[in-house]
């Protein structure tokens, strides 16, 4: 894998490599000439003036290229345990330094977010280079591409796969101007999307009522969902939805009146807001949010754009995402998610909810999840209440939870007394633990005086996250292979743990386990599907951006409004009718955690995949060896996991004999 220099790059090293290729074979022979010319031109691609003349260059390829396998082996294992040290130490500080900015409580203004974009090592890929660690890495291992992963990865061994890993653990050589902006950037993305909770308490439906007090605020885009989840749970809780679909829809275009947004709670300039009509007491707003979120989405897009040059193998932040981060070609996920949309099955899925519903479908309707009789929020909460208080409670009873899904005493106590429970400001999030001997981090959403069900069923998902993330960091043997292959992969048991969410709670019969599996089932097809269209739309308005470099918030925004329509046209409008809110543009993922979508989609399938193959197994044992396989590419993986590549085929069937099943 080659990339470009940096700056300071030597300006002719050819004639010094040809010198030290020579030294080399004489010394260790000349069938050891390609292995030796690979790693000095890896070196070579790579060493600028600051790490030393041609002289210093030629020394080091020297007398630190190495042939003998016993001392690879033993570089190799060096280098796992440097990485490990390095990037867990790093990790866990970055963590400790946010933990306030992220968290709700004891907040610190201005002080919290200089903590939170503190970096201890701006310039550490530099000086990994510099110090001469990736260049001891890159003139002995040789970074694999995913095309040679997928094509040679089922016969490595697990020393070869871990070659693969540390070497690919040395990147380009990024200035430390760039890191910086790079830092700002996501700090400024991911607090915009944190603390942009809309001020519902002064929302009026279209009948003029009120569904919430007037200090209630909904985090854009996860909490406004959930609320127009609980209306099928409420009286006339129809208008409710609508309404909040046309907050939603004033997010998607900024169209919110800034006098909504930055008043405070209960002054009459924010009452009997009307988001349908976007009026205030029925005037019209003097002015609106704008286009600030599209400038964050075109903030992401120029700093990806100064990131391309440095990465000729993958010259995009598209091409990165899918090759270097996902393991999965684009082409293979794009046909996944349109797969998804065009299965049969879903003809047979809008019936089951007109049916379901008792009337014709609207957009919001590809949020509903309540295969079975929706239970009133207000019982939801309850139920929760009852077993978990707040978070705290919810964190001390852990391991009684995982002795409730299978897991044994000491495996309960090991995994669940390792697991901290908080409350962010913003939607939930997990956190591993870096180093084996730190804990993980569940965050998840809470009401004011209990976590309720919002919060609860955030923090099942946010469950399985930290079991797949403790698993795999606790009981796979080598450093470089902890982890899952992607976060499609975190995503599978994330999913998984939080369809038990009910069962947590006592809700649901785990004996009737054939009832149970067409829920899940046809609920996983539809969460699926919910989530591909907003994928397609984040994949192809950066493919759009990358075909108009130069293209402005405003023009960003008509063109995700379009998308948006395009795709609704296209895949929902026959079930779910036509589209006024443009609610497949609605995630705020795209503006904080770009093109991570399809990673919740690929999570749905492999997740069901799992789920199918874990059928009559144990929970518990399947977990820990699923997620004790190591970071393989994700087709690897899966092979291993449940012996096939991931595919949507299987929850297309299993949701069409679960609905056949249902009636």
């Amino acid at each position: 894998m080659t990339t470009t220099l940096s700056a300071s790059a030597a300006p002719d090293l050819a004639p010094a490599s040809a010198r030290a290729i020579a030294a080399l074979i004489e010394k260790h022979g000349a069938s050891h000439a390609s292995r030796i010319q690979a790693g000095v031109k890896r070196v070579a691609e790579r060493w600028g003036s600051a790490d030393g003349d041609e002289n210093a260059f030629e020394a080091f390829c020297v007398s630190q290229l190495m042939i003998d396998d016993r001392e690879r082996t033993r570089l190799l294992a060096r280098l796992e345990l440097a990485m490990e040290q390095i990037g867990g130490h790093l990790y866990e500080m970055r963590r400790t330094l946010r933990r306030h900015h992220d968290l709700r409580g004891d907040e610190f203004p201005g002080v919290d977010d200089i903590l939170a974009q503190f970096d201890p090592a701006p310039d550490l890929s530099e000086q990994l280079y510099k110090q001469k660690i990736a260049h001891l890495a890159l003139l002995n291992f040789e970074p694999s591409t995913l095309d040679v992963m997928l094509a040679s990865g089922s016969k490595w061994s697990e020393e070869d796969w871990v070659a693969a890993r540390v070497a690919q653990g040395f990147g380009p050589r990024i200035p430390s101007a760039l890191s910086d902006r790079a830092r700002k950037v996501s700090f400024e993305s991911g607090s915009f999307v944190s603390h942009f909770h809309i001020p519902v308490g002064s929302m009026v439906d279209a009948n003029g009522k009120r569904w919430f007090e007037s200090d209630r605020k909904l985090l854009a885009h996860w909490l406004v969902r959930e609320e127009i989840k609980a209306g099928y749970g409420d009286t006339d809780g129809l208008a409710k939805q609508r309404a909040l679909s046309w907050v939603m829809a004033r997010h998607i275009d900024g169209s919110i009146p800034k006098s909504v947004m930055h008043a405070q709670a209960g002054k009459p300039e924010t009452r009997n807001w009307d988001p349908q009509k976007n009026t205030l007491a029925g005037e019209k707003p003097q002015e609106t949010i704008g286009l600030e979120r599209y400038e964050h989405w075109i903030a992401n897009f120029q700093l990806a754009q100064a990131f391309d040059t440095h990465y000729p193998l993958y010259p995009s932040a598209i091409a990165r995402k899918f090759g270097l981060e996902r393991e999965m070609p684009e082409s293979e996920v794009e046909a996944l998610l349109i797969g998804l949309l065009e299965s049969p099955v879903r003809v047979q899925l809008a019936k089951f909810l007109t049916k379901r519903l008792g009337r014709a479908l609207e957009p919001f309707d590809i949020y509903f999840e309540d295969i079975i009789e929706a239970t009133p929020a207000t019982e939801m909460n309850a139920a929760v209440r009852k077993l978990f208080a707040n978070g705290k409670a919810f964190e001390a009873k852990l391991p009684e939870v995982l002795r409730g899904l299978g897991f044994s005493e000491q495996d309960a106590a090991h995994l669940g007394s390792r697991i901290r429970v908080e409350i962010a400001k913003g939607s939930g999030h997990a956190m591993r633990p870096a180093l084996t001997g730190y804990d993980a981090w569940l965050r998840t959403s809470s009401l004011d005086t209990e976590l309720g069900w919002d919060g609860f069923d955030t923090a099942m998902h946010e469950l399985g996250h930290n079991l797949e993330q403790l698993c795999s960091n606790h009981f796979v043997a080598r450093p470089a292979l902890r982890g899952v292959p992607n976060t499609a992969c975190t995503e599978a048991f994330a999913f998984l743990y939080q369809s038990l969410a009910k069962r947590v709670l006592g809700l649901e019969d785990a004996s009737a386990a054939a009832r149970q599996f067409a829920v899940d089932s046809v609920a996983t097809m539809l969460a699926a599907c919910q989530i591909a269209g907003p994928s397609l739309l984040e994949l192809y308005t950066w493919r759009w951006l990358y075909a108009n470099p130069k293209a402005c918030a405003e023009s960003l925004r008509a063109e995700v409004l379009r998308i948006a329509q395009s795709l609704w046209n296209r895949f929902y409008a026959r079930d779910f009718g036509a589209d006024p809110y443009n609610i497949l543009a609605a995630y705020q993922h795209m503006i904080a955690h770009p093109l991570y979508l399809p990673d919740y989609a690929i999570g749905h399938v492999m997740s069901h995949q799992i789920r199918s193959a874990l059928r009559g197994k144990d929970l518990a044992a399947e977990t820990k060896r699923i997620t004790s396989i190591g970071s393989l590419t994700p087709d690897r993986w899966m092979h291993i996991a449940v012996g096939s590549g991931t595919s949507s085929a299987p929850l297309a069937k299993d949701a069409a004999e679960g609905l056949a099943l249902l009636g």
